[in-house]
């Protein structure tokens, strides 16, 4: 396929008014949440989308400098240099092209997934054939169009608002609730002990980047001992205990025998692979679209085929990129279960009278699809369309645009 126009658009879905959620040692703000919407277009008028940086800061809670923006003009520029013009017969081919422009590793990694999924998407539509029939060719595998769904909900509330969320979800068919907690020790190991009772067969997730994130993070022992707790209660996994690259962190951790995930904050597909080589986790978390797309999620796919441990996709953005992550599960060996994020006003989710279980507003995760998920019971059935099976709302390029600044702000007491 000959590539004639390659684009990104930077998005913000404003959070308005902002919310403010209490956590240890201060106030988070959310302000908004941005995409990049990226599109390639081939001369036979084909045009394949993936989106990237679900936050203003990708997998990191801040930018460190740049912006979606920034991003986006990359896409438009240097990278758009680099592939009109350009035959790919195979979406790997577009790795060196970009390789070769000496981007920061962080853009490098956005650049190569957001493209590798677009070309994938486009080899599907010429094909005729949805993207996991094609993986499904590569693995060697039979599809499972069907999957189950994990909900990504819980920021920073009392223990007993977990509770009631996670009811609320349980209730919708969910096969596991996961939160962040991060409200102190104390607040942690209760919000745990209301979970395990509030639950009944639904798992539960402690996502806990926070301990090592925020400025005056829990200690070695503290984390350790609410690590055992969550153990001892049945939880599922405990999420980023530590720092991506405390590789000893993990190992120590291991040997409380609790269940430990990681990997969606690895800068490389080498990395993914590298942690699970460290016999640590027991659930990677390889992303199509932080880790090369397809491509370069496929050797930690492969890694974990046949070991102890289980590829679970890290997804935390809108539905485009759910419904990329989906064709992966799809197709690939022993992968089942995939992540939802849950933000408020779900148009495929009915929680009748309760409470909305939704994080906060993200209007754009659900405009930016001309229709919707197939969404029952807490399963999802992936599209069988050509490509990614989706259509986009270009409509969104004006509906939501840019603004500069940080999605989220972290105010510590005392300042």
């Amino acid at each position: 396929m000959r590539i004639t126009n390659v684009s990104g658009h930077a998005l913000s879905s404003p959070i308005d008014p902002p919310q403010e959620r209490r956590f240890h040692g201060g106030v988070r703000r959310l302000l908004k949440r941005d995409v990049v919407l990226v599109v390639v277009e081939t001369a036979g008028g084909d045009r394949g989308v993936a989106t990237a940086g679900a936050s203003s800061s990708a997998m990191r809670e801040y930018f460190e400098g740049d912006s979606q923006g920034t991003f986006a003009d990359v896409v438009d520029d240097e990278v758009a240099d680099a592939l009109e013009g350009e035959t790919i017969d195979e979406p790997a081919d577009a790795a060196d092209p970009i390789g070769d422009l000496n981007l920061p590793e962080r853009l490098h990694a956005e650049a190569r997934s957001a493209v590798d999924v677009a070309l994938w998407d486009l080899r599907g539509k010429e094909a005729g054939a949805p993207i996991y029939e094609l993986l499904c060719e590569e693995y060697d595998t039979e599809p499972t169009r069907e999957m189950p769904l994990y909900a990504s909900a819980g920021m920073y509330m009392e223990p007993e608002g977990y509770a009631e969320q996670a009811e609320t979800l349980e209730e919708l068919g969910f096969f596991g609730y996961k939160y962040r907690p991060g409200i102190g020790p104390d607040g942690d190991e209760r919000t745990v002990d209301l979970l395990a009772e509030a639950t009944d067969g639904m798992e539960v997730m402690l996502d806990v980047h926070t301990w090592w994130k925020i400025r005056d993070g829990y200690d070695r022992e503290t984390v350790r001992d609410i690590v055992s707790h969550a153990a001892d209660r049945g939880c599922y996994w405990v999420e980023e205990p530590v720092a991506p690259d405390d590789r000893d962190g993990y190992r120590d951790l291991a040997g409380t025998g609790a269940p430990l995930a990681g990997g969606e904050s690895e800068p490389t597909p080498e990395g993914l692979v590298e942690l699970g080589e460290t016999g640590a986790v027991d659930f990677l978390q390889g992303d199509v679209r932080h880790h090369h797309g397809y491509t370069g999620c496929r050797p930690a796919v492969e890694f974990c085929d046949g070991r102890d441990v289980e590829f679970v996709p890290h997804n935390f953005g809108t539905w485009v990129g759910l419904l990329a992550n989906a064709h992966l599960v799809a197709a690939a060996p022993d992968v089942s279960l995939l992540e939802y994020p849950v933000f408020e006003d779900d148009p495929v989710l009915d929680a009748g009278d309760d409470p909305d279980p939704g994080m906060y507003p993200f209007d754009l995760a659900f405009d930016i699809l001309d229709g919707e998920p197939s969404v029952e019971d807490g399963r999802l059935t992936v599209p069988d369309g050509p490509g990614l099976g989706i259509e986009v709302d270009l409509d969104v390029v004006d509906d939501y645009p840019f603004e500069e600044g940080p999605w989220t702000e972290f105010h510590y007491d005392g300042e």
